[in-house]
This record gives C-alpha cells, structure tokens and sequence, in this order.
C-alpha cells in the first residue's frame, strides 16, 4: 500500500451571504467546509492519491458531523485532534477573493489556534505518511502554532518525508507581534518543495520583489522574475528542490489571464496561459494549484506535465462554487487538451 500525503491545518467553515441584505431577507446563508491544507487533501483523493487529514476540532457533535463529512471522501480522519472549544469559521460573499477586503475572520480561541506543543504525537500520526504539507495560513495564527508546526515539520524530517508549504500570504491575520519574515524562514528551511508567487516570497520570506522588471506586468518580465524568485529560494533553503510560481491577472472586460511556472533542477517549465470571461469562485483554486503540483510529483510526473496538470487543475477550480475541486483526472486532462 502507498504511502499518504499527511495535510496539516486548520479547518473552517465558510459562511457565503448574498449581500443587499437578501441572507437577513431569506433567513439562510450557504455554508462550505474548507481551510487551504483539507481542499488540497480533497483535490488529491478525487486524484487517487490517499491523504491523510489532521486539525483540531472541539468534541461536539458539529465536529462529528463534520469528520463524517470528510470520511466519506475517502480522506483518513483519524490523525484529526479533539481539543478546545470552536471551529473557526470566516464570512466572504460569494465570486469574492479571499486576498481582500471583502473576508471577515471569526478564528480567534478555535481549536486549531488553541494548539499547542506536545499535543499532537507526531511519531504516531505521521507513521503512515511519506508527504507532510502545510501552508503559512498556520503560522499566521499564534506563537503556539508557529511552535507546533516546527514540531511536526522536524519530526517529518526526521522521518524522511517530502514537505511542501503553500506561502499564501494573509494580511489580516498576523496580528500577533511577529512579521512573516520573522517566522517562515525557520520554518521553510525543512521544505522540499515550495508553491506561491514573486510577491508572496516578499511578503513572507523578505525576497525583494524587482518592481521596475515587472513594469509593465507582462509574461517575459514575469517569467524572468519567478527565475529570479525560484534560484534565490533554492539558494537559501538548502533541502527545497523545487519552486512553483503562479501568475493571475484580471483582464479587460472582466475574467482572467493564469498561467504558472516551476523551477527545478536549474531549469523553469511554463504552463500554458489559460483564459476565462467568466469566474463562478475564486476561493480555492490556490489549492488545487497545490494538490495538482503534490499529485504530480508523488507519481513521479515529468516537470512540464507537473505544471501542466497543477495549472490546469487551479484554472478549471475558478468554474465551480464552494471551496474545494471536484474535478477528476480526466475532467484537468481535458483543460491541458483545449490550451495546449
């Protein structure tokens, strides 16, 4: 039997009002179980990759609810942490991006933010794993948990697993003292593998972005920052061996330009740019860049079929409502296809 991706993170239910007062008017606001480390773990199983999820929930019968809901995707629940009183949830209307203005948090005291060391018996939950994966969402949170993903990310190192971290960038969240450059290096010195884009390597782990290379964004400047960005993590993090760098951009009249690159082994592979008029949901497809790139990689892909498959993966999550895929291997593979 293969060994599991292990996803690390917390869980949270999304609340999607429609505005003008209509979910007051209608007494009803949909509902979206997600958090970025379960909608990669959901993308990866709809890919038949098996997946290990672990968060902490408070013991009630909500959080029962919900780990049934995960079970029966075909994600192994059993790693996921009892603890604490509440499950962190956050507010963003529907079509919106989680990047601005428009999400409210409701995370403080959750069960995963209440974490602390020794928790979590890290031999033992990553004792079926060969992937660890988590994403700077977590340290966002608190020194606790900056403290407990050090814990599991040593352990994995020490286990010999493959660790990869998404550098999703939020503002609103780091509001505890600490700057992001501040925290991630240590953290993404144990990666092998790093997903995110020119300007969250800023953000987070203090990469200059050259403003004036960029100026105007065009694809070539792009392309020959994310070599910039890429050679520069690689040359910092000594275990990290791969960088993946997402481009989108908003077009005239509305829709979208996306594109990817993926530097490795000195070399950058470029995706197709694909392109939409239309976006039914944003949230999520971040995610399903990163569960296509672990899926790739876990099944030994070739690098422009890695970048190929993740690309299209992310661009084909901008057509579905709520926070996680449920594309299959045939439905990506159909998208590569059309833009190849």
């Amino acid at each position: 039997m293969k060994k599991k991706v292990f996803c690390f993170g917390e869980l949270l239910l999304r609340f999607s009002p429609t505005l003008q007062q209509e979910w007051i008017k209608q007494s009803a606001m949909p509902v979206h179980i997600g958090g970025a480390e379960l909608n990669v773990a959901q993308a990866l199983v709809n890919w038949q990759v098996p997946v290990q999820y672990c968060t902490a929930l408070p013991a009630n019968y909500l959080s029962d609810e919900v780990a049934a809901f995960i079970s029966e995707k075909k994600i192994d629940t059993s790693t996921i942490h009892y603890s604490g009183e509440r499950i962190g949830t956050y507010y963003l209307p529907q079509g919106a991006d989680l990047k601005h203005a428009g999400v409210i948090y409701d995370r403080a005291y959750s069960s995963f933010g209440s974490l602390k060391p020794g928790m979590i018996n890290w031999d033992e939950v990553l004792k079926d794993a060969e992937w660890f994966h988590f994403t700077a969402i977590s340290p966002a949170l608190n020194e606790n948990v900056v403290a407990v993903c050090k814990e599991g990310l040593l352990a994995a190192e020490r286990l010999g697993l493959t660790i990869s971290v998404d550098l999703n960038f939020r503002a609103k969240l780091w509001k505890y003292g600490k700057t992001p450059p501040e925290v991630m290096p240590g953290l993404v010195q144990h990666c092998h593998v790093v997903m995110g884009n020119i300007w969250a390597a800023e953000d987070l782990l203090g990469i200059p972005v050259d403003v004036p290379m960029i100026t105007p964004r065009v694809k070539d400047s792009m392309l020959k920052h994310a070599v910039l960005t890429s050679e520069t993590i690689i040359s910092q993090y000594k275990n990290c061996h791969t960088v993946a760098n997402t481009f989108r951009f908003d077009k005239e009249g509305g829709g979208i330009n996306y594109y990817a690159a993926l530097h490795t082994n000195g070399t950058q592979y470029v995706s197709p740019v694909f392109s939409t008029g239309h976006i039914v949901d944003k949230v999520g497809s971040g995610d399903c860049f990163m569960g296509g790139l672990i899926y790739s990689l876990y099944n030994g892909h070739q690098p422009q079929d890695v970048i190929n498959y993740a690309a299209a993966a992310a661009f084909g999550k901008l057509q579905e409502v709520g926070d996680a895929t449920r594309q299959d291997i045939a439905a990506v593979q159909s998208i590569i296809k059309r833009y190849e």
